[in-house]
């Protein structure tokens, strides 16, 4: 064989080593946590973590007292109640001085009782989770 055609076949083999072990090592098949506190799939996860199933939960029971109070009322800048450690909160988007109103915070989180909070906009759609 040619000189030319060894380096040639090194240098791919080389490349394609890199790649997979690149491959291995790398974080593709994870969970992220968007800046907005919602974690999302990243590749094909073998297992999913005990943080991201707890927010699942959350977010379900997020999604049912916001079921619950739509039918009764018309969202605008309100608590919801709370799911777990969690305060579920309507706010405006982009966010108004209505939802900085001492009425219209989760007293729950305000009192510690709950240490972290949920905001829907007035469609349901999940703002901030933190």
């Amino acid at each position: 064989m040619k000189k030319s055609t060894i380096i040639i076949i090194i240098i791919i083999s080389a490349i394609i080593l890199t790649v997979l072990i690149l491959r291995i090592i790398s974080k593709e098949d994870n969970w992220i946590k968007q800046p907005n506190g919602i974690y999302v799939k990243h590749g094909n996860p073998s297992s999913m973590p005990e943080e991201v199933k707890q927010q699942k939960e959350i977010i379900a029971c997020a999604n049912n007292l916001y079921a619950q109070a739509k039918e009764k009322m018309n969202l605008s800048s309100q608590c919801l109640g709370k799911c777990g450690d969690y305060s579920i909160d309507i706010i405006h988007n982009p966010r108004t001085e209505e939802d900085n109103l001492m009425e219209n915070k989760c007293q729950d989180y305000i009192n510690k009782i709950t240490n972290h909070f949920l905001e829907l906009d007035k469609n349901g759609k999940i703002i901030k989770i933190i």
